[in-house]
């Protein structure tokens, strides 16, 4: 058994991406070729906003977001310590300093309230300048973006959402990464929607916005590409993996559909286990599972027991990025998040992917019982 299971899906479609490749192939046009214009069109349109680009990777993404607000030196950009690290990277690399607020330990996403609070500390003690806010889309559940843009808006922050689990995931009708000012996405191959290689898109309604990004998508590049009007990056998306993307979105919504099967399976058989807290959406809101994340008290237990059963887990993640040693020059301390840091102990993922069979999640099922549990 797989964790992810990337390979059935291939089979269902390689006839089509054969095709899809082959015509990069043919035309030659590797870099910015016309599938990288098609599928920013289709994702736009596919998310519900007026700009989708393509670029390198979920960190470029991130990056070129940070980079379009002129983020640097002196600022604050606010964040959750209970990510991947590349939220808080992007942030250090700019010079900036990521401020870190606790989560909801229900969603496992940035807190709202504490969000509020952590902006008024920082205002108050006047030392750095509030920018912005990074939210998380956590194993692909929208944060509270209800709560969280009335806060931006009250001190004048911008809001990056980081939706590299998340994209397609639905907050009251709206789709991610569409929910705050600029939205970003990975189609890293393991992400619910990726490419064969590293790839990543930043979606906006702002048109101003999205014509700095193209220019600093390419060496921020003007008019005319050979006279650079801003610093920026070399963070094109290759023809092949938007060709491939192209192909892969077309059954992405009933992949999503599989994912909720899935997970409802999952969560229906483990409501009731001992020791076990199955992930927690709120009314209003639709995960794309990029993991089925569970909360248990003794997951060490659970872990070795799936592993001698060669049932593969996750944790995401083993330490919140705020302890790490890259950020250790914040001084943040043990017990300073301390919602973040029992997640950390206490989260477990299971195997979860479109093409998961039944006796596949009953045999993990079992596993986590200890007893056999019916296939219904």
């Amino acid at each position: 058994m797989q964790f992810i299971d990337l390979k059935a899906q291939q089979e269902r479609i390689r006839p089509q991406i054969d095709a899809a490749i082959k015509r990069v192939l043919d035309h030659g046009q590797y870099i910015m070729g016309p599938e990288v214009f098609e599928l920013e069109r289709q994702l736009a349109e596919f998310v519900g906003v007026r700009h989708a680009i393509g670029c390198s990777s979920g960190t470029d993404a991130l990056l070129l977001g940070l980079m379009a607000y002129e983020v640097g030196p002196g600022d604050a950009v606010f964040t959750t310590p209970f990510t991947f690290f590349a939220t808080c990277e992007v942030i250090a690399l700019l010079g900036a300093t990521p401020v870190f607020v606790d989560i909801d330990p229900r969603t496992f996403n940035i807190d709202p309230i504490k969000l509020g609070q952590a902006i008024e500390r920082v205002v108050e003690e006047g030392k750095l300048k509030v920018r912005g806010i990074i939210p998380v889309d956590l194993y692909g559940l929208p944060a509270d973006y209800d709560a969280i843009m009335p806060l931006a808006e009250k001190h004048g922050l911008f809001v990056l959402e980081d939706a590299a689990q998340a994209f397609g995931a639905t907050y009251k009708g709206r789709k991610a990464p569409g929910l705050g000012h600029v939205g970003t996405t990975s189609f890293f191959p393991a992400k619910p929607l990726g490419c064969y290689g590293d790839g990543g898109a930043v979606f906006t309604d702002d048109d101003d916005l999205a014509e700095k990004i193209r220019s600093l998508l390419v060496h921020g590049k003007g008019p005319d590409k050979y006279n650079n009007v801003r610093i920026g990056l070399n963070a094109r998306l290759d023809t092949i993996q938007a060709a491939i993307l192209i192909e892969k979105l077309k059954i992405y919504p009933e992949e999503i559909e599989l994912r909720q099967v899935a997970a409802e399976r999952y969560s229906k058989s483990l409501c009731e286990m001992a020791g076990v807290m199955t992930p927690h959406i709120p009314d209003g809101y639709a995960s794309v599972w990029a993991q089925y994340t569970i909360q248990c008290q003794n997951r060490d237990d659970l872990q070795f027991r799936l592993s001698k059963a060669a049932i593969p887990t996750m944790v995401y993640y083993v330490k919140p990025v705020c302890l790490l040693d890259a950020m250790s020059y914040l001084n943040n301390q043990d017990g300073s998040f301390p919602v973040a840091e029992k997640m950390a102990r206490q989260v477990l993922s299971l195997p979860i992917f479109p093409y998961l069979a039944k006796n596949q999640q009953f045999e993990i099922l079992a596993k986590l019982a200890g007893k056999h549990i019916c296939c219904s």
